[in-house]
Formats: structure tokens, sequence, C-alpha cells
């Protein structure tokens, strides 16, 4: 995978490789910068939310930031889209030779008007990157295929915003399933069964009476049903030790494996499991 070999792990057609840019909230902290997930796949490049600190990550990991095919945002906290102007400038402005391939923007319902509300601040870059930028807006539950049916996003709307969307992106066999933002949902279970990695959030210590983000009991409920081969938990505000959180979920009932996510870590996903290259 250009950019981000995974040392020690051949990659075929079927797989996808996953870098977590940002497992963090938009909290100051040193080490973990807010969501961002890169996936690459064959002639794809996916990235998952666009939060507060991405870009600067996307170059710090290596990964190919300037061949982006496309960016789908879970909601629209700045958390998970406030780098997304600085991402449209950087491929307008810092690509040598000019970036000539289309971009694809999804996103919930009403990410269009949210898109105009970005250009009124930022400036018409944001509409006309000078390149080919496509916006469409998915439903709150379904399916879409990109072009040439290089992957599919599946969205299920999640307790959060009224406009907060689950995804599921399958390609080739492989399955990643990432949660955004959420509170506890009987649906996530089954959305996210048989999802080879679940890259899922954690925000809060238990007990807790948030009903819009989860913590590690109610993680451990959406593990069990789901059963992944791998969670990776992210979005843990610092009341949350990160480090603990395995434990805390097999403390309630969920023992499947589970790691902590990083900025840097990277992930294999195939139909063969989840391997998270050395150091990692």
């Amino acid at each position: 995978m250009e950019g981000t070999e995974v040392k020690g792990i051949p990659r075929g057609r079927d797989a996808l490789d996953v870098t977590i840019v940002g497992s963090g909230t938009l909290l100051p902290d040193p080490q973990h910068s807010s969501a961002a997930h890169w996936v690459q796949g064959d002639r794809f490049r996916l990235l998952l939310d666009c939060g507060s600190g991405t870009v600067h990550g996307l170059a710090r990991y290596g990964l190919p930031w300037h061949k982006l095919t496309h960016l789908a945002v879970t909601h629209f906290h700045t958390d998970h889209v406030g780098d997304l102007p600085a991402l449209l400038w950087a491929l307008r402005h810092g690509c040598g030779p000019e970036r000539d391939e289309p971009l694809t923007l999804v996103g919930p319902p009403g990410v269009e008007s949210f898109l105009d509300r970005v250009a009124a601040a930022f400036g018409d870059f944001v509409l006309d990157p000078g390149f080919s930028l496509t916006v469409e807006e998915l439903p709150l539950r379904g399916r879409w295929s990109s072009h040439g049916d290089r992957f599919t996003l599946e969205t299920l709307h999640v307790p959060h915003t009224d406009e907060s969307v689950a995804y599921r992106v399958e390609s080739g066999g492989a399955c990643v399933g990432y949660t955004g933002d959420t509170g506890p949902s009987g649906e996530l279970g089954s959305f996210f069964r048989g999802v080879d990695l679940l890259v899922a959030e954690c925000s809060i210590p238990d007990p807790t009476e948030l009903d819009n983000h989860l913590s590690p009991r109610t993680l451990a409920d959406l593990a069990r049903a789901a059963d992944p081969e791998l969670v990776v938990v992210t979005h843990c505000y610092p009341e949350l030790d990160r480090t603990e959180v395995p434990d805390l979920l097999a403390a309630s009932g969920y023992m499947g494996r589970c790691l902590p996510g990083v900025g840097g870590m990277r992930l294999r996903v195939s139909r063969g499991g989840v391997r998270v290259a050395e150091g990692a």
C-alpha cells in the first residue's frame, strides 16, 4: 500500500488497510487528535471523518493524502469535520503536480447545506477546490456504492445528533464498522454483526446516565452482539483511561479481542482476520 505499508503483512486485492489518524476528542491532547480514520482498498482511498488535526496527522503518518478519493462524515460536530476546509485547501494548493482526480464527499442529510455554510465562512475554494468535487447526501438508513463498485457504505442512524450515522464499509469480502459518535442502540449490534474490524467510540466511564455516548458497559453490549474479530476503542474523554477499556469490557462480559486506538495504528483487514502492524 503506497505510503502505508504494513510491515510483514502481505496485502491482497481483497484486503483493506486501515490507519487510525485521530482517536481523540476536541479537547487538547498531545497524543490523540480528533476523529479521522483512513481506509484504503483496491483503487480507493477513503477517509472516515475529518476532525481537527487530521491534515497534519495524514502527513505525520505518511499517508498519501493527496490521492484521497472519498471522504465520509458521520455528523457535523467540529471534532469530526473541523479540518474539512483545511483538507480541501491542501488538496487545491499542496499537490504537485496540480490535482485532477475527483473527490467524492458523502454524509448524512444536511451535508450539502453544511458545506455551503463552511464555504461562506472560509471561502469559495470549499465548493470550487480546483478539481471535481461531488457531494452526495446519504439516507439515515441505506446502502451506497462508489463509482465502479470499488466499495460499499451502509448507513445507520445513531442516537447522537439528528443526523448522526454509523458506517459499515465493505470491499472484496473485508468489512470495517465505524460507530462515529453514538449512544446505546439496539440496532447497532445487528448492523455491525460480522464486521472484521469495529472502530468504536467509548467516551465516558461507568456509571453514566448519558444516552448520546458509549461507556465500557454499553460498548461491551454492542461488541457481544456484533462479534467482530477486533474492537479498536477511540474517542475517550480524559476521565476514561483508554488503556483500561479492554479490561473494563471484559469485566462487563465481552471477552473478545480489543485494543485502545492510537494515532498511527495500522491494521490490515481481510477474510483471514485483522492483523496489527508491528509496534502499533
